[in-house]
């Protein structure tokens, strides 16, 4: 039996995967901190603490494992210091890197980078040939995963087995986290603070059901080709469309009004302001606008040709959603 690890495993899609992997029987390894709450983990999960940042723990933490799936990353829109996803995304990366070349015993490196990596698509619908054209960014976090792609495929290059999969806005049951910004949008849409449409509606996602990125995650190490990059994507469509979509699913009334995007960005501002004085990290931020003013629009053929990978609706995967955070009492309709 493969014995795998996962880095991130706390997190929502590393909790997910780290399930799943237990239930198609394999032995899984998870890296988390002291701190971590481990209660979504699979009770078989054999703990080992660490951290990205510290290169020592990898090496141990790695040493009898066949595939690591280094899931862990900093996901926020905005944070007070930016340095910290150089910390974690970048030098965390080239953590992962040395200790699999040091380790020997890993066949195989699955990369979890973002499309955020190959960068907007403004009116077209890209694919794994796209590289981001660099002459801005929409945040610090966007900038630290476009550093890790070339780190990433430079270590391809030099002969690290390393495979690179790209999810999209992954949302789903599990958690509501900044991982899970369309989950956190229902909720504040039901509850009556996002009273509107947000902006004009030509923002442009490709989501992508967490569900089917752990089974996309788990196609790429069983099929994925050393080097290779693999879109786990799904429908592109824009937040305006989710909502109509969302109050379709739940006959409820669509929103009435439209929020121009220059409202939403000075309501982030003062959240940025209530966030420096609170310490608390604020649902909506400049860099989240900078977002919503781009579209981002990806095929996923590839990986559904190569990787078998099979991405639901966005109707059928907002359905369950809505269902979810209905029955946690989140939401009502």
């Amino acid at each position: 039996m493969k014995k795998v690890l996962v880095t991130g495993a706390s997190g929502y899609l590393g909790g997910k995967l780290c399930n799943a992997l237990v239930r198609q029987g394999y032995s899984v390894k998870v890296l988390v901190r002291p701190t971590s709450d481990l209660s979504a983990l699979p009770p078989s999960s054999e703990i080992v603490y660490g951290d990205i940042t510290d290169s020592s723990s990898l090496l141990s933490a790695f040493s009898d494992c066949s595939v690591v799936f280094h899931v862990a990353a900093l996901v926020e829109p905005w944070l007070p210091d930016p340095s910290k996803f150089i910390t974690v995304n970048v030098e965390g990366l080239k953590n992962v890197l040395e200790a699999v070349k040091q380790t020997k015993t890993v066949e195989k490196l699955i990369y979890t980078s973002s499309f955020f990596a190959l960068g907007p698509t403004d009116g077209t619908i890209a694919d794994e040939n796209q590289v981001h054209h660099e002459k801005f960014f929409c945040s610090e976090y966007e900038k630290s995963k476009v550093t890790t792609d070339k780190i990433a495929l430079q270590a391809a290059s030099e002969g690290v087995p390393i495979v690179l999969l790209y999810p999209g806005v992954i949302y789903g049951p599990g958690k509501v986290t900044a991982g899970n910004v369309v989950a956190k949008m229902l909720v504040e849409r039901f509850s009556g603070r996002l009273p509107g449409y947000i902006g004009n509606g030509n923002d442009k996602y490709s989501f992508s059901h967490v569900d089917d990125v752990v089974e996309g995650h788990i196609a790429a190490m069983k099929k994925g080709q050393i080097g290779e990059r693999y879109l786990l994507t799904g429908e592109n469509a824009s937040f305006n469309q989710v909502f109509d979509m969302v109050a379709v699913i739940t006959n409820t009334r669509k929103p009435m009004i439209r929020i121009p995007l220059w409202v939403i960005e000075a309501y982030g501002w003062l959240l940025v302001l209530y966030s420096r004085i609170t310490g608390t990290l604020p649902f909506i931020s400049p860099p989240t606008v900078n977002v919503l003013r781009h579209q981002w629009g990806y095929s996923c053929e590839k990986a559904k040709r190569e990787l078998d990978y099979k991405p639901r609706s966005l109707r059928e995967g907002l359905a369950e959603v809505l269902l979810w955070l209905k029955n946690l009492g989140l939401i009502r309709y």
